[in-house]
């Protein structure tokens, strides 16, 4: 029975569906750490998490099992055992479990016993739950393989320290979403701990899948609720944990040594590392040169270039200037300014020539109508089938720049300045924009690839947000000012309030049900809309899914 245990915790980012690169960087971990007695690697790592309906082809569920043998074999040479997860066939149903990979064979496989059917989730569309999961003994350590949900509900843990577990370990692909940290350690993990009086180590993958990005943060809690190690956030890490057997009491207790504890990346850092770390894999992986943006001067195009910068670096970030006869020689300033700053390129493409052609061709069935909102479409139209040419022509991917406040109301033009391939800011209310915006204008994520100083000039920050589709316009024209349209909204979509609770709360009523029709009115732009980095706990798409087509109202 052995007294001391190395158990690695390999903090990776996955590529879904690519299982050969998977299983190499299984191999490479492991190569690199043969000092170790065990090392762990994330949920479905194997395959990727969340594999969404492509765990529904047979082909991949065969190459899973026939690469799961493969690394089994490694552990013939007597080094490192593995715990890998993956999916498993049983008697004609899919499970997400993990397995052990010790002596050249699959020693021993554990399911998922909670399947998450919520938010980001919907385990249950794809697996079985498993059977409540008993202890593996590995090396005269007993230990408990709660995966992810499992440790949410107290039940797993309970019945594994029943049956004798002495270690718990559990692996995760936990989405990130804002505090979401505090409430895997405090609300979860320690709870877990002390409730079984048993140690426990969370693992979980880090990187961008889409519209959801993993921020790492592994730790390693004790029995009485003390944070012994804490892997950093938003980067890969291989942790290496020692454990040893101590005698407490008439019995003996696993405890680990305590490392280094890496204070997580504070607010708003965290939401921007976010967003940086969504696009960057999001571009990567997708196999993208570069992206290529419109940059008007305002702050959302100008943080959403910033952005980028830092994710891809700012050779591979090309940014381009649109003007109209409505643009200010201000904007124009302002862009010019904020490409220097980035470093990027920056083109000026006046749209001038086809908003005056566009209104030669329309003018014999205008005739009779009064200029109105058509024509400040077709001027972000014009600039959206611009940007997609240079995208077509050249390579790079179409960054869209809307927020979430533009995005609830509407303000935003289907086939213009909708286009895109995805939307950093998709999740992000106006409010937060600028706090990301003034926090990066005098910061650097500790991810970033741009640069340390100010990444737009002062003035983006402190002028009034507009369109500049018609002479002297401001957003507030149409929508209240945004700290008070943004606390409507996170009422009623992320709280899921009706418009008299919110009323009561201090606000219009005539202003809350006009906020809220438009809301419903906006859902079939949403449908039509890039992808996004989620980042709070309704985003539209993946979280809040409403029908296009409905007539309720709270009001």
């Amino acid at each position: 029975m052995a007294d001391k245990l190395i158990i690695t915790l390999a903090q990776l980012n996955q590529n879904v569906g690519d299982l050969a690169a998977n299983a190499e960087s299984v191999r490479k971990v492991r190569a690199a750490a043969m000092h170790s007695d065990l090392i762990v690697f994330p949920e479905m790592h194997l395959i990727g998490y969340p594999p969404e309906d492509l765990i529904q082809k047979p082909a991949l569920i065969e190459r899973a099992a026939h690469e799961m043998q493969e690394l089994a074999k490694l552990t013939a040479d007597g080094g490192p055992a593995l715990l890998v997860g993956s999916v498993f066939v049983r008697d004609g149903a899919l499970h997400n479990g993990v397995a052990l990979l010790e002596g050249g064979r699959i020693a021993a496989v554990r399911f998922k016993y909670e399947l998450p059917n919520y938010g980001t989730f919907d385990e249950k569309r794809y697996f079985l739950p498993g059977p409540l999961p008993e202890p593996v003994l590995f090396k005269g350590a007993m230990l408990g393989l709660p995966i992810c949900e499992d440790i949410w509900h107290p039940d797993v843990c309970r019945h594994l320290a029943q049956l004798g577990a002495e270690i718990f370990i559990c692996v995760n692909g936990s989405p990130y979403e804002i505090d979401k940290d505090v409430l895997r350690i405090d609300g979860v993990a320690k709870r877990r701990a002390i409730d079984t009086g048993i140690p426990l180590a969370y693992l979980n993958r880090v990187g961008g899948q889409d519209e959801i990005v993993f921020d790492g943060a592994s730790f390693v809690v004790g029995p009485e609720g003390a944070l012994w190690i804490q892997a950093p956030d938003w980067e890969e890490a291989v942790i290496h944990t020692e454990w040893n057997r101590v005698k407490v009491g008439n019995g003996h207790r696993w405890r680990c040594q305590a490392g280094d504890v890496h204070e997580p990346t504070e607010h708003p850092e965290d939401i921007y590392c976010a967003m940086v770390l969504a696009l960057r894999d999001y571009v990567n992986k997708n196999r993208f040169p570069g992206v290529v943006l419109g940059l008007s001067g305002g702050i959302d195009s100008a943080i959403t270039a910033a952005i980028a910068v830092d994710a891809l670096g700012p050779e591979r970030v090309w940014c381009v200037m649109l003007p109209s006869r409505y643009t200010s020689q201000e904007s124009l300033d302002d862009a010019e300014g904020c490409a220097r700053m980035l470093g990027v390129r920056l083109d000026t493409i006046p749209i001038e020539p086809a908003v005056d052609g566009f209104a030669e061709m329309l003018a014999p069935v205008f005739a009779d109508r009064k200029p109105d909102l058509t024509e400040e479409n077709l001027q972000s139209r014009i600039r959206g089938t611009t940007l997609m040419a240079l995208s077509n022509k050249f390579g790079p991917m179409l960054l869209t720049t809307g927020n979430k406040s533009e995005m609830s109301v509407g303000y935003a033009t289907i086939y213009g300045d909708m286009n895109g391939g995805y939307n950093p800011l998709k999740d992000a209310y106006k409010t937060t924009v600028f706090a990301i915006s003034e926090w990066r204008n005098r910061a650097r994520p500790k991810i970033g690839l741009g640069p340390d100083g100010p990444v737009m000039p002062e003035r983006i920050l402190t002028k009034p947000p507009s369109a500049e589709l018609r002479p002297d316009q401001k957003d507030s024209d149409s929508l209240p000012d945004y700290p008070v349209l943004d606390a409507i909204l996170m009422d009623l979509v992320e709280q899921e309030r009706s418009v008299d609770q919110i009323v009561a709360e201090g606000y219009d009523r005539a202003t809350v049900e006009r906020i809220e029709r438009l809301l419903h009115i906006a859902e079939y732009k949403r449908r039509q809309a890039p992808p996004g980095v989620k980042l709070g706990m309704r985003n539209f798409g993946r979280d809040r899914r409403y029908p296009i087509t409905h007539a309720f109202r709270t009001a």
